[in-house]
């Protein structure tokens, strides 16, 4: 009978298996796997235990987010910003609304009070993210106790997001122009009990981790990322600054009121996994300084644009006028008239740099809206970065890396 060629119809398998050594092993690392963070999967060619080559293959949870927001208004896609790293949606929100506000012009308009609540769900957000991002890399290399310690104090955040919002998860609290409400009653006041309730949180995983001899040996060394190859990769985030660049958005490009706050970023010096974790860890401690001074001086005022074509009507204005309920109605079907152009924005959020690029023609729907991941240009650094380890030092490395799928396939 003829020799037959195995068909491998896998792209990424098929890419990892060219030329394979008859010693050497393909195995698959997810997308089901518990330290794969998510629906992420991994072709490994194996040497033993050493990895020689790895390929990440994405796509698994077809978000389409993107072509979803060329079929609906602007304000109509801000509850879907909550679902890119669905770890820190009011962040999400505010990156998309400061997008949409550079478009129209108004984002220099901001209202003060405005600009400093946004702020602090900003840090809020990149607290939540970063405790679970700490918690799952600690129990990825078998510390549990940390994990606990993270998820009590995001449980205190998830109280103060769903006292400012309404919701616990996907929050939906910006709006283009400002803020659907302002801060409720007692809001300051449990932020203010939370700073040092946190702080003293963080401490205790510091003692926990950072002197503890199996976790330096699980991540000290271990996939380590040059200066260089963290630039060329486009890597953003805790993870470029654990490679020893200083480059943070809130200082170097600063946006709402960060250019008025007075916070310090931290930077490693070899790029291992062990100084991603502890840039995350001061970062954390940076925030809830930032969370301090804008409890301290928030200004009073409007949380809105004072810009009628922009937002709602009062309910009583609509119930009672019909000029205001016509405009409620076209708000509400049609949108806001945006002008026709191109415009780029880029927070910094927890995982790096979440970037907006919208195309306008004119009207109340974006022509073209595409999304700079951070998780995905993260992740882009992987087949790079596994070769050379062991197996059993992948799950350090991604839960170093702390990415989040929902965004990586948006």
């Amino acid at each position: 009978m003829p020799t037959t060629e195995l068909e491998i119809p896998d792209s990424a398998t098929r890419l990892a298996t060219d030329d394979i050594p008859v010693d050497h092993m393909v195995l698959n690392m997810g997308p089901s796997h518990p330290s794969t963070h998510g629906v992420l999967r991994i072709v490994v060619e194996l040497d033993g235990e050493v990895i020689k080559r790895a390929v990440p293959d994405i796509g698994y949870l077809h978000r389409g987010d993107e072509k979803i927001a060329e079929n609906m208004t602007y304000t109509q896609f801000i509850p879907y910003t909550d679902r890119l790293d669905y770890l820190a949606p009011l962040a999400n929100n505010v990156a998309y609304a400061l997008a949409v506000e550079k478009l129209l012009g108004i984002h220099d308009k901001l209202p003060p009070r405005c600009q400093y609540v946004r702020v602090m769900c900003c840090e809020l957000a990149r607290i939540s993210a970063h405790l679970l991002g700490l918690g799952a890399l600690a129990m990825d290399t078998g510390a549990m106790t940390v994990f606990l310690y993270t998820f009590t104090q995001r449980e205190t955040i998830y109280n103060l997001v769903e006292m400012l919002t309404g919701a616990r998860f996907t929050t939906s609290y910006t709006r283009i122009g400002g803020l659907c409400r302002d801060v409720p009653g007692g809001w300051l006041e449990a932020v203010q009990k939370f700073i040092p309730e946190c702080w003293k949180a963080i401490d205790e995983v510091d003692t926990l981790l950072t002197r503890n001899r199996i976790f330096v040996d699980r991540t000290r060394g271990v996939g380590v990322l040059s200066k260089q190859d963290a630039l060329d990769y486009g890597v953003t985030g805790p993870n470029l600054r654990g490679s020893g660049v200083a480059f943070d958005l809130r200082k170097n490009h600063p946006y709402l009121c960060y250019s008025e706050l007075d916070f310090d970023i931290p930077v490693g010096t070899v790029g291992d996994s062990y100084d991603r974790y502890l840039v995350r860890i001061e970062e954390m401690r940076q925030s809830l300084k930032i969370l301090k001074q804008c409890v301290a001086n928030l200004p009073s005022g409007p949380v809105m644009v004072q810009d009628k074509k922009i937002y709602l009507p009062t309910k009583e204005k609509v119930l009672t006028k019909m000029e205001e309920l016509i405009h409620q109605f076209i708000l509400v079907t049609e949108g806001f008239d945006a002008p026709a152009g191109e415009v780029y924005f880029e927070a910094e959020n927890p995982k790096g740099q979440l970037g907006f690029y919208i195309h306008s023609k004119g009207g109340g729907v974006p022509h073209r809206l595409k999304i700079r991941a951070p998780s995905f240009c993260n992740l882009s650094i992987l087949s790079h970065l596994l070769p050379g380890n062991l197996l059993s030092d992948t799950v350090a490395i991604l839960g170093s890396l702390d990415f989040v799928m929902g965004e990586c396939d948006r």
